[in-house]
């Protein structure tokens, strides 16, 4: 085998041939950065530390169905971003076995989770896709913070494939923005997550939306363990919600609120329907979901909690933590400040 001639892989691989082999891939739209890019600066010892030899990040995009996202059941919602997870993942397969045996090193972390978490509160995610994909021009971050496509919007999912080729012409990044500004997934999001002024609560999303994630299930087990008999759990935790939470456990974490992504217009394929009928829209998409009855999960005396009283009578706050405690949650506050409650009556009258 020593004595035996090796096919040695080409020393440039052309963008053209690379785009051909993530769209056969299944991807829908792809673009290429160096690892060294300024723009991905903080990404480089992180891909590195997967590949030492890495040289391009290979970002692409899946689409999703839009009104399964929509819909103000659960179910529906969740059962769509489970499965683009999963193609997601087969897409990122296919283009690193498609690169190995062009002669090539690649790797490829999960879109999502699985996470390294137990790095915990550290870094948990192996590469950020957001980044990635806004250098390598597949889109720009909304003030909803989902990376918004100029064709396809914000109904995409991210993957990223790290490989050791080097490609000869690397993706420019987006010349303009594709967000609107229209400010509807500041209307939908049940906490208030984000704010007009262009902040983001990062706990208040987290406690809600990733109830059944990570640190919600941390209190939800801290829940159990503090209950004194069946009762007392019962008088803690609805049956929904236990219902709720096997579910998540037996199939895939189900996220609590899409609401920002399922209202936002941006997006050549998307925007059409809400130029020709805004009510519509509104009608359809956004005041469905404003007026579902839920419970929405918040970290007790927060915006959040406020939020959910003031803004929206068919809906009920549940304070619960988020798993997490003082200390690491005023780590979490570095990301982004909560704000503070609004002093002003609730539906009781009360302050």
């Amino acid at each position: 085998m020593a004595e035996k001639a090796r096919r040695r892989p080409d020393p440039v691989v052309t963008a053209a041939r690379l785009r051909d082999i993530c769209l056969a891939a299944g991807a829908d739209d792809v673009g290429f950065v160096a690892v060294d890019d300024s723009r991905v600066a903080a990404e480089l010892e992180h891909a590195r530390a997967i590949l030492p030899s890495a040289r391009t990040f290979v970002a692409f995009c899946v689409r999703m169905n839009r009104d399964n996202l929509r819909s103000p059941m659960r179910s529906l919602a969740n059962t769509e971003f489970n499965h683009a997870d999963d193609d997601t993942n087969e897409v990122s397969r296919r283009i690193t076995r498609a690169l190995q045996d062009a002669g090539y090193r690649a790797v490829y972390p999960a879109p999502g989770y699985p996470m390294e978490v137990d790095r915990f509160p550290g870094r948990v995610w192996v590469i950020a896709h957001k980044v990635v994909a806004q250098a390598a021009g597949l889109g720009v971050m909304g003030i909803h913070r989902n990376v918004i496509h100029p064709k396809f919007g914000n109904f995409i999912l991210l993957g990223t494939v790290v490989t050791d080729a080097e490609i000869d012409e690397p993706s420019a990044s987006l010349e303009f923005n594709p967000c609107l500004e229209c400010k509807l997934c500041v209307s939908a999001c049940p906490v208030g997550a984000i704010t007009d002024g262009g902040g983001f609560d990062f706990q208040a999303c987290y406690t809600h939306n990733y109830r059944e994630f990570m640190g919600g299930f941390t209190d939800w087990a801290e829940t159990i363990a503090d209950s004194a008999d069946r009762e007392d759990y019962r008088a803690r935790v609805s049956t929904g919600e236990s219902f709720s939470m096997w579910q998540s456990l037996s199939f895939k974490p189900n996220y609590k609120a899409g609401y920002c992504m399922a209202v936002c217009p941006a997006g050549e394929d998307v925007i059409g329907a809400f130029l020709d009928d805004r009510r519509g829209h509104l009608d359809e998409v956004v005041r469905p979901l404003q007026n579902k009855s839920e419970s929405v999960y918040v970290l007790p005396g927060s915006a959040a909690e406020e939020h959910v009283t003031r803004r929206f009578p068919n809906k009920t706050p549940k304070p619960v933590g988020n798993g997490f405690g003082d200390e690491i949650n005023a780590l979490l506050d570095q990301i982004g400040p909560r704000p503070r409650p609004r002093d002003v009556p609730d539906r009781r009258g009360l302050r």
